[in-house]
């Protein structure tokens, strides 16, 4: 398995023409700072990211509403379950199970190492 998913990258400039409706938090991999490269062209981003393919490890991960164990859970990933790293900061990983969500924060060191 390879540690980064594949994606179209769109080319030329992206461009969003009236309003758009914001997903619930937990549903799309969409925040105000960066979405998954599937949604470029869907909903408006300051960054869009390639994913990293991890894998949860043998104990399995909740996935929260936000970087904090006190947090809404999002669901209960298995071990074994590939998931979509988006963002890394401190002990936590902003992650998706593809462009259609869910999305949440896994504890970082829940995840196998990235392949490579």
């Amino acid at each position: 398995m390879s540690g980064e998913a594949t994606y179209h990258v769109p080319e030329g400039p992206l461009r969003l023409a009236g309003p758009v409706a914001r997903p619930a938090p937990g549903t799309l991999p969409l925040r105000g700072d960066l979405a998954h490269m599937a949604l470029a062209g869907k909903y408006l981003a300051a960054h869009y990211v390639i994913p990293q393919v991890r894998s949860v490890a043998t104990e399995g991960a909740p996935m929260h509403l936000a970087s904090r164990a006190d947090s809404d859970v999002v669901t209960r990933l298995e071990s074994g379950t590939s998931v979509e790293v988006l963002d890394i900061a401190g002990d936590w990983a902003w992650a998706c199970l593809g462009p259609d969500g869910p999305s949440g924060y896994v504890p970082v060191a829940s995840l196998l190492p990235a392949a490579g």
